[in-house]
């Protein structure tokens, strides 16, 4: 037997027995329901089934085209590095919108009643809490797109977050009576994003930063709207729209915000 061979064969029967010796995460993903208002909303919870020691909680909002599989593929992500992360359903009974028109219509329904949908987002975050996988006193919220834009919101009104992390999100402004905030808000958009009016974006930056937020701000150049999302090239070419995924500032931005997390929620 030649020596390379034998030293492949001793290689592979090391990861072998290290495999055998370590168990990698077990990501369990399940709908998630809790009430407000005489209303159920079926989010989707996922989390390390393998792990036994509670973990940070990290609440996800999604796109304006609902409750979908980019959403909980986010919630998975995080699950499998150890944080407990409930994707919440904003429309009510998981409703995804099939139609540009219609998620222009049920985001715009959520924002322009903020405080039924902090309603929404509390009932989420009370529910979060209370599941034994979770470490009660730590939290943070990622969003996306529409979802960014009510992260950006919820840390305005001084919900109880460590950190507020907004991909690509619209910064319209729907809190009147801004709240203190001390914990950690990111925002990372695409340079060339034609949805995000960079004057709404200052502006927002400010009004956080007012309130004792700790605000940093990250522009990707060549990035479009909904740069993180595979999808965004074919949904832009199916319906017209300024949407483009790049993988750079997908890759970029993610591990920023997981540093984010990690020093938010684990130290």
């Amino acid at each position: 037997m030649g020596r390379l061979l034998l030293a492949s064969l001793l290689s592979l029967m090391c990861v072998s027995a290290w495999a055998d010796e370590v168990e990698g995460p077990h990501v369990q993903g399940e709908t998630f329901e809790y009430t407000t208002g005489g209303q159920t909303y079926q989010g989707y919870l996922a989390y390390n089934a393998s792990d036994d020691e509670p973990r940070p909680g990290v609440l996800l909002v999604h796109e304006w085209w609902g409750l979908n599989d980019y959403i909980k593929h986010k919630a998975d992500q995080l699950a499998a590095l150890g944080f407990v992360a409930l994707a919440v359903d904003m429309y009510g009974d998981g409703k995804v919108a099939q139609h540009p028109k219609d998620a222009k219509a049920f985001s715009s329904q959520v924002m322009q009643d903020w405080p039924s949908a902090r309603a929404r987002l509390e009932a989420a975050m009370s529910a979060l809490r209370q599941h034994p996988a979770v470490r009660e006193n730590r939290m943070a919220a990622i969003g996306y797109c529409f979802g960014g834009g009510v992260v950006m919101n919820m840390a305005l009104a001084g919900m109880p977050l460590d950190a507020a992390i907004s991909f690509h999100g619209s910064p319209t402004q729907v809190v009147t009576n801004p709240q203190p905030f001390d914990g950690l808000v990111r925002i990372y958009n695409g340079q060339d994003d034609p949805l995000v009016d960079p004057e709404a974006l200052d502006s927002m930056a400010d009004a956080l930063k007012k309130d004792g937020a700790d605000v940093r701000v990250v522009q990707y150049p060549g990035a479009k709207h909904a740069f993180t999302n595979p999808d965004a090239d074919a949904l832009a070419k199916e319906y017209d729209l300024p949407l483009g995924y790049n993988a750079a500032a997908d890759a970029a931005s993610w591990q920023a915000a997981l540093l984010t997390l990690d020093e938010a929620l684990n130290q």
